[in-house]
């Protein structure tokens, strides 16, 4: 069954919400602005993330008994959302990507923090993995590892956006499409290992794997 520790939590929000993920979601805004609007705004989505992400993972248990969730309900779902996410990543679908209806803001940094809300900022599947591994121990040392980890892979993103600010306002985005669909088969693994670790915490009898 899937475990969680340091490793595999780092491991798991650098496949959700990692530089692949973040640099494909600047890729589109790239066209549209300038190398330091881009740092403003990767600054700025960064640090909003990374308030999102640390709240939800040292407030997982109230979250969850507010909402009458149980671990695992919460793993099936967070299981299917990773597998269904994938699935889609691998043929080439970002779900909760490009908005659709073409309108912008007045404001450039307002509405580059909108189209990177779902993708970036308050991704479901960020939100889902970080409420799951708080979750997997029950001390504040456990949740501050947790949020280091996912305060880690934030500060990755920046400095990864930062640095390829240049660069994504020139180059074509199949190189990060590439790596984004093979990322997106390991994180259906992820989701399938989730789903059956909620389906073993109900008592169903699955047998173990080499």
């Amino acid at each position: 069954m899937f475990v969680f520790n340091l490793s595999s939590a780092f491991i798991t929000f650098f496949a959700v919400v990692g530089p692949p993920k973040v640099l494909l979601a600047f890729a589109r805004l790239a066209s549209t602005r300038s190398t330091r609007e881009l740092r403003r705004l990767a600054a700025w989505s960064t640090i909003i993330s990374a308030v999102i992400g640390l709240v939800l993972g040292f407030t997982a248990d109230e979250v969850t008994t507010l909402f009458h969730i149980s671990d695992q309900s919460l793993q099936l779902a967070g299981g299917a959302i990773f597998f269904i996410y994938a699935v889609a990543l691998v043929f080439g679908v970002h779900l909760g990507g490009e908005s659709e209806d073409g309108d912008h803001l007045p404001n450039p940094m307002v509405d580059g923090i909108r189209e990177l809300l779902l993708p970036y900022i308050a991704s479901p599947l960020a939100v889902t993995a970080v409420l799951v591994a708080s979750l997997a121990r029950n001390d504040w040392g456990w949740k501050a590892t947790i949020g280091g980890a996912y305060l880690a892979v934030v500060v990755i993103n920046y400095v990864c956006v930062a640095l390829l600010a240049p660069l994504m306002q020139r180059t074509h985005r199949t190189s990060l499409e590439v790596l984004s669909r093979l990322l997106g088969l390991l994180l259906a693994a992820v989701g399938v290992e989730l789903f059956l670790t909620g389906l073993a915490g109900l008592g169903v009898h699955l047998p173990e794997g080499h």
